[in-house]
């Protein structure tokens, strides 16, 4: 069976499922395969439940499957429209696993989006929302709106509520009602507002957006902003580095900034600072 070999399964255990049954389970929930409309779900209800019997190996020692998630992304809205500025860096606990992770993921020309959590899971969940939204403007012959979008990915990914997903973005566009900013999660949350950040280094981005955000900031300094406030996360957040990359959601749709490494900005930051205690 090619979906059979397309999920690495290759024999069962005779002991543990009958035949008919096994047939069963993968006609039952890998209808994904066949209809792209249908999302593959778990064989039952609450997955995490079931993690117990995979958290030994086979000499009895404890396997530790809840890795800590580390990030930081961050969104505001100002005059000049909406500036996401993330890392790079994805980390499985204490193990660094990419520099270079692209955080920001085009949904289309006038919709971009934040992972913050599991990657697979906000890699994954971006996907499926780019392919309803292209559905949604073959259909109608117009650009889905920020609002519609974010309302759809809360309302697929709140259908898997308590089934181990962790996901944490923003969705940030240009439509007919101007700059939108919106913040969605793996538990189905919903809410718009003007300034997010999210990660574990979120605490840290926020005492810099925090004290340098305004509304009638210039794109150059909300630039700067986005880069200072990003840059000190990964300073003081093990869990946070990288490259920091900056994109602007502007009337004409989303342009890519820069990128830059945080130990360039470290030394760029740090002459900054010399230069003014020196005047």
């Amino acid at each position: 069976m090619s979906l059979e070999a397309l999920s690495g399964i290759t024999s069962y255990n005779s002991e543990d499922y009958e035949r008919l049954a096994y047939d069963e389970s993968l006609q039952k929930y890998c209808t994904n395969f066949k209809n792209g409309m249908n999302l593959a779900v778990p064989p039952f209800p609450d997955p995490s439940n079931n993690f117990a019997r995979f958290t030994k190996d086979d000499n009895g020692r404890e396997i530790k499957i809840k890795f800590d998630h580390g990030t930081t992304t961050l969104g505001f809205m100002y005059k000049g429209g909406v500036v996401l500025a993330v890392d790079s860096r994805a980390t499985g606990g204490q193990f660094i696993g990419s520099q270079t992770v692209e955080k920001i993921i085009k949904i289309n020309s006038f919709l971009l989006a934040t992972m913050a959590g599991g990657a697979a899971d906000c890699t994954y969940w971006d996907r499926v929302l780019a392919k309803q939204c292209r559905l949604y403007e073959l259909r109608n012959r117009e650009r889905i709106s920020v609002a519609a979008a974010s309302k759809l990915m809360a309302n697929m990914v709140y259908n898997y509520k308590g089934m181990g997903l962790s996901m944490g973005m923003m969705l940030a566009g240009w439509d007919k009602r101007g700059p939108q900013l919106y913040y969605v999660d793996s538990e189905g949350l919903r809410t718009s507002g003007k300034v997010f950040s999210v990660g574990s280094g979120s605490i840290y981005a926020f005492g810099v957006l925090d004290s340098g955000y305004k509304w009638d900031l210039s794109d150059e300094e909300a630039y700067d902003l986005g880069r200072r406030s990003i840059y000190h996360a990964t300073h003081r957040d093990a869990y946070s580095g990288g490259i920091v990359r900056v994109y602007h959601m502007k009337e004409t749709g989303w342009v890519h900034i820069d990128d830059n490494d945080c130990m360039d900005l470290h030394y760029k930051f740090e002459e900054e600072k010399e230069k003014m205690g020196g005047a």
